[in-house]
């Protein structure tokens, strides 16, 4: 019986080693090598990343436009190498007139960018030339620091909100997001070293996993919504408003905590000169802060997690003018409650959730600055989108700005699963096909096919945008289709658990799937990740023998796709055979098609679905009369 095993043993990991037949770049074998990550997917024993505490006062002053910060952070660096330097984020200078943009702005979006009034470091002033400062800053540390030390960074800043809103600005005279706004240590990796990827407007992020607690000191009138958990409510709003707030932590009813009525008749918030909103929040890649003297605020609260009893709250804040907004809490709580326990099927991981009617559709940890639409579905669509970035990447710590589709990807496959529970298969298919699959499966442009795993951060347009969305969720989907449904979440969530917290690269993704499932995935993940392959397949020969069908059916495009065989029988019924992407496991040019006990078949069809194909006139037979 032992060797039984053993040779069982031994036939799995000989197949697994087949993972290292997947291309790795240079610096991503270095890791594995240096075992900071493990060809089974999980972290190695050798894996670290650094992190920092952060303290920050913020001043807030609307309509004035200037913001002014105050911050320390306290940066470890737990990774084997000295470090003589240090690299700084500062991606509000993007405003500067001079910066490299991939598109357009107006007057209205330009601002000086970040100024760094005075810098510390262990306490000592130390030298920060402001000259021509970018979105990337390499400062040379007074004293190395050593693996596993600590330094002491102090900042005093300021910053001028642009008049255009965008991710972050004014959304109006006296309503701010800020976003991105605080100087942060860039993230010094096992694989890369120092993030030094450039921002041009459109990429998203690669954050360090840090504490934040936070002040934010506002005029009276004024409320503030941030990420994490305020911990003085009683201080800054009046009792009425304060006792509703709590209630809403444990209602499952929506509560109107503030509308035009209260707006109107004030006495809110405290109503001292200013008022101090504090905060705090840990293992957290990110915050941001939203504040106004005119919105309404909505909250309620959702059991998340059915084995504790842990609720979440959501909130909205929002102008009156938006009447989409009124249903958000509505809409949010049912999403949270959905994602917790069907896909991906983790608890919500934070103790809120809140959507600020902005212009920007875009998320953040615990926030979102979405915009108004006068279809409430389609809002309620775009709040779920950014709700399901909660996962990947805030839970999940992605680099976004080189593997998009690790973010993106994902987000538009938990978004396409709960608009099925919303709108019903057949609407949630068309809307997916529309924007998230057409563009790719009916356009002949030469970006459209590269693979997948091409780094994001030096694609654009509609390239970048096709393979972080659309292409990867198909890939995603296509797997699950594989899979089925418990093996695939059970993997899923695997990763996950491996992963949450931590920095995974699709090496990790590739490898955890490998190895939960104990299946040697590695021709799907080249296939769909690797190749400049696309969706196209025709129906070469179909041959009819009594109640037996054969199809010959040829991969064109090579892509590793599901399709449903539709048979039309002469009684007007149809039936329908689905085929998973197990039929190119071996042989991703052609497949045969086996059907048995049909008889007086007049037409047959393969039909993708959401893998739309590229030409769709050659997937029809009919029976000559």
């Amino acid at each position: 019986m032992k060797e039984i095993t053993f040779l069982i043993a031994c036939v799995f990991l000989t197949e697994l080693t087949f993972s290292q037949n997947l291309y790795q770049p240079r610096s991503v074998k270095q890791a594995y090598e240096n075992g900071t990550r493990a060809m089974d997917g999980k972290p190695g024993e050798n894996y670290w990343q650094n992190r920092g505490v952060y303290d920050m006062h913020i001043t807030i002053d609307p309509p004035n436009r200037t913001i002014k910060g105050k911050q320390t952070i306290s940066y470890t660096n737990s990774s084997p190498d000295t470090l003589k330097e240090l690299r700084f984020k500062l991606i509000l200078n993007h405003h500067k007139p001079a910066a490299p943009r991939l598109r357009t702005v107006t007057d209205d979006y330009l601002t000086s960018g970040m100024h760094i009034n005075s810098y510390t470091e262990n306490g000592v002033q130390a030298e920060w030339n402001s000259e021509n400062d970018g979105i990337n800053k390499k400062i040379r540390l007074q004293e190395p620091l050593a693996p596993n030390s600590t330094i002491e960074l102090g900042f005093d800043w300021h910053f001028d909100v642009s008049k255009q809103s965008g991710r972050e600005g004014a959304i109006d005279s006296t309503t701010f997001f800020l976003a991105y706004f605080y100087p942060r240590v860039a993230v010094y990796d096992d694989y890369e070293g120092w993030d030094r990827m450039p921002y041009a407007g459109s990429q998203e992020f690669y954050n360090n996993f840090n504490d934040y607690t936070f002040q934010v000191t506002v005029p009276k009138d004024y409320i503030v919504w941030a990420t994490g958990d305020l911990l003085n409510p009683r201080e800054v709003l009046t009792s009425k408003y304060a006792d509703l707030l709590e209630k809403s932590m444990v209602s499952d009813e929506v509560i109107r905590i503030v509308d035009q009525e209260d707006v109107k008749k004030g006495g809110i918030t405290q109503q001292k000169e200013s008022n101090t909103w504090k905060w705090k929040t840990d293992n957290i890649n990110d915050i941001s802060i939203a504040t106004s003297n005119h919105y309404n605020w909505d909250a309620g609260s959702v059991v998340v997690d059915n084995k504790t009893g842990r609720r979440a709250s959501f909130q909205s804040a929002y102008d009156e003018s938006s009447k989409d907004f009124k249903k958000m809490v509505e809409y949010g709580k049912n999403t949270l409650k959905w994602f917790s326990n069907n896909t991906p099927g983790v608890p919500y991981p934070y103790s809120k959730m809140t959507v600020v009617r902005g212009f920007a559709n875009m998320e953040y940890p615990m926030m979102a600055n979405d915009s108004s639409n006068d279809d409430e579905k389609f809002t309620r669509f775009v709040m779920q989108h950014e709700v399901a970035h909660t996962y990947f990447p805030f839970y999940m710590g992605i680099n976004e700005t080189r593997f998009a589709f690790m973010d993106e990807g994902w987000a538009t496959t938990f978004e396409y699963l709960i608009g099925i529970e919303d709108l019903g298969y057949e609407k949630a298919t068309a809307n997916f096909k529309q924007f998230r699959v057409e563009r790719w499966s009916n356009n002949n442009s030469l970006e459209l096919d590269l693979p997948i795993i091409t780094p994001s951060n030096i694609m654009s347009g509609l390239g970048a945008g096709t393979n972080s969305y659309g292409k990867a969720a198909l890939a995603y989907l296509a797997l699950r289709d594989y899979l089925g449904e418990e093996k695939f979440l059970s993997a899923l969530h695997g990763f996950m658990d491996r992963w949450n917290g931590k920095h995974p690269i699709p090496w990790d993704m590739f490898y955890s799937f490998n190895d939960i499932t104990r299946e040697n995935l590695n021709w799907f993940w080249y296939n769909w990740f690797f190749s400049n392959n696309y969706m196209d397949v025709a129906l070469k020969e179909v041959e009819v023998d009594g109640k037996k069908v054969t199809l010959q059916i040829e991969n064109i495009g090579g892509m590793a796709v599901p399709f449903d065989v539709k048979v039309k029988l002469k009684n007007g019924k149809t039936k329908t055979f689905h085929q998973t992407p197990a039929v190119w496991k071996e042989d991703l040019t052609q497949t045969t098609i086996k059907l048995e006990n049909l008889k007086n078949i007049v037409e047959i069809k393969i039909e993708g679905g959401i893998w739309m194909d590229a030409d769709p006139e050659n997937n029809n037979w009919k029976k000559k009369d």
